[in-house]
């Protein structure tokens, strides 16, 4: 089967509705556009998502990594534990307030941080762990935070690829000091462009609201050094008509893995543990043969892959330059799910033949391998 007549399915497909059209242009027309009522407002619609925590809106995700640790006062001479099997902007956060990022490996099953080898990662000038939800799936935040807690340490989650998923029924971003999400056009909900931080504790939420605007609350009545990191109108009037539409959508990404689940042969499918609320940002098989030859020969079909991510952060440029220690890291896990991942289509835009062709093309291309 050839992609001939076919036409292209993409790895991922961003959705923005008349809902949305509308909604921007209400924002725009009011002449109210930056960080106002729409914005309050879709802070306080977020919260119940995270079981009503504070909620604090930014720019981006990585703004709301950076303004955490900042928050919490990380900085020079400290070290943040995380994941080196991550998009970079997990360690970009670290470094940009001046600590060192601490990278450990990933559980084979969920690409999340193994908890087994942070305990052995902790130092005297640790601060904090930055768990990552990969792909969204949860990771094991029921044992992060007992080892959080042992050793004083904040644990601030980078929830940016799982908007909705759950560990024992928690949802992410409610387990540690702080969670931060992402609302980039490819997430499992947008506002084009965007974060949220959020937090169990009052006064980390207000030490946010005054880091993103210039360090005031109340007009030219500033407090601190602050940024300019404040989430427009516009963006937060998307980011609510997509959060009206997310659990629907989170369905349709849930049926459609549970559908490769059983149609995919030959590869190695995303397993979750009965206790976790996959939300399934990426759908990430194994590919046990030549990853690159079969994302090729997808590509000629008309199918649409990522990989996500190619090359761990430790093994990119301003990481292995400017890690003084010298440090072998070891992270045998990483170095393996970077060579064998591949993401494969599974936004809630796809229909039952998408989603058959897409199986059979696998099928076709990587279950000889």
């Amino acid at each position: 089967m050839r992609g001939v007549g076919q036409e292209f399915i993409p790895a991922a497909r961003p959705v923005i509705g008349e809902e949305e059209v509308e909604a921007a242009v209400r924002v725009l027309r009011s002449g109210h556009v930056v960080q106002g009522r729409e914005v309050a407002a879709f802070e306080e619609e977020f919260s119940k998502l995270v079981s009503g925590l504070h909620c604090v809106a930014v720019n981006s995700g990585t703004s709301a990594l950076q303004l955490t640790l900042l928050a919490l006062g990380i900085g020079r001479g400290d070290e943040v534990v995380l994941p080196s099997f991550s998009f970079a902007a997990s360690a970009n956060a670290v470094r940009l307030v001046g600590a060192e990022p601490v990278f450990v490996d990933i559980e084979a099953g969920s690409f999340c941080i193994d908890p087994d080898v942070v305990e052995a990662a902790i130092t005297p000038r640790t601060a904090a762990i930055m768990p990552v939800h990969l792909y969204g799936h949860p990771a094991a935040m029921d044992q992060l935070t007992g080892i959080a807690g042992r050793h004083g340490l904040a644990l601030v989650e980078d929830a940016a690829q799982a908007h909705g998923a759950a560990l024992n029924g928690q949802p992410v971003g409610s387990f540690g000091s702080a969670g931060c999400f992402s609302f980039y056009p490819t997430k499992n909900m947008h506002a084009l462009e965007g974060g949220m931080v959020t937090t169990p504790d009052a006064e980390l939420a207000r030490h946010l609201r005054l880091l993103r605007n210039q360090g005031m609350i109340e007009r030219y009545a500033n407090e601190i050094v602050g940024g300019n990191m404040r989430m427009t109108d516009v963006a937060a009037a998307i980011g609510r008509e997509q959060l009206k539409k997310l659990p629907g959508w989170t369905e349709q990404r849930c049926a459609n893995a549970a559908f490769l689940d059983t149609a995919l042969i030959g590869v190695g499918v995303p397993p979750a543990a009965e206790n976790v609320r996959h939300v399934y940002h990426q759908y990430t098989i194994r590919v046990p043969g030549d990853r690159n030859a079969v994302q090729e020969a997808l590509a000629e079909r008309n199918v649409g892959s990522g990989v996500y991510y190619p090359t761990p952060i430790h093994k990119l440029k301003p990481y292995r330059e400017r890690d003084q220690t010298n440090r072998s890291w070891g992270l045998p896990e990483t170095e393996r799910a970077a060579a064998e991942v591949l993401s494969l289509p599974v936004h809630p835009s796809l229909s039952q033949g998408e989603l058959d062709y897409v199986a059979a093309s696998v099928n076709a291309v990587a279950g000889g391998q």
